[in-house]
């Protein structure tokens, strides 16, 4: 049970740490809008990242199919999800949100959401879950139900272990970021964003394209 435990925290962290769009995310309202905002919203996407991986434990392979099918309109809209996210924060105006937090308590809920269903739009996670999994014979013929389950829950335990580390590194720089640091983290974070969506908006077209070029 404790070398399942500990492959889980592993991957769960291993699959967290790239930087992409959700790190992205992190950062950005973690510096606009406080730690426990960026936190909520790692543990959207850690939430998300549970889904996927307990589909690759279980081995439910006619989700796995369904995904590969329908992997090209999944992917373009998580694509232009992540646009629309990049264009908000590209024109969000620091100024006036810390005016409305004032008035207003920001809602965990909504970050919580968010970071969800971006990180549920991405369907390549469940292979590179699938992938971990193998490198680490995380689920072998030995082991028993309950002994995957608490694996599962390791996993995510290990990628909320990440997102607080993350959060509460940036949180420490925080009081460094005047209002004309916050906009320009706004703008760099909204233009990643929107960078991000298009080179993966281009590259599935690509990669859909090209079989029929050939």
């Amino acid at each position: 049970m404790i070398n399942v435990i500990i492959k889980g925290l592993i991957i769960g962290i291993f699959t967290s740490i790239p930087v992409g769009p959700i790190a992205v995310l992190c950062i950005q309202r973690t510096l606009n809008r406080g730690k426990y905002h960026g936190f909520v919203t790692g543990l959207g996407a850690a939430s998300s990242d549970l889904v996927y991986a307990s589909l690759a434990a279980f081995s439910l392979s006619f989700i796995v199919e369904f995904i590969h099918k329908n992997q090209f309109f999944i992917e373009i809209a998580g694509a232009l999800i992540l646009f629309s996210f990049g264009f908000f924060l590209f024109r969000t105006n620091p100024v006036k949100k810390l005016s409305e937090s004032a008035l207003k308590k920001e809602s965990y809920f909504q970050d919580f959401i968010t970071a969800f269903a971006l990180t549920i739009t991405n369907p390549l996670i469940i292979f590179l879950f699938i992938a971990m999994f193998a490198k680490f014979s995380f689920v072998e013929s030995c082991t028993s139900m309950p002994e995957t389950v608490v694996g599962l829950f390791a996993v995510i335990i290990g990628a909320s272990l990440w997102w607080f580390t993350l959060t509460s590194f940036v949180n420490f720089f925080r009081s460094k970021f005047n209002l004309r640091g916050l906009w320009i983290i706004n703008k760099v974070s909204g233009s990643i964003l929107m960078g991000i969506a298009c080179l993966g908006l281009i590259y599935s077209i690509f990669k859909t394209v090209q079989p029929l070029l050939t």
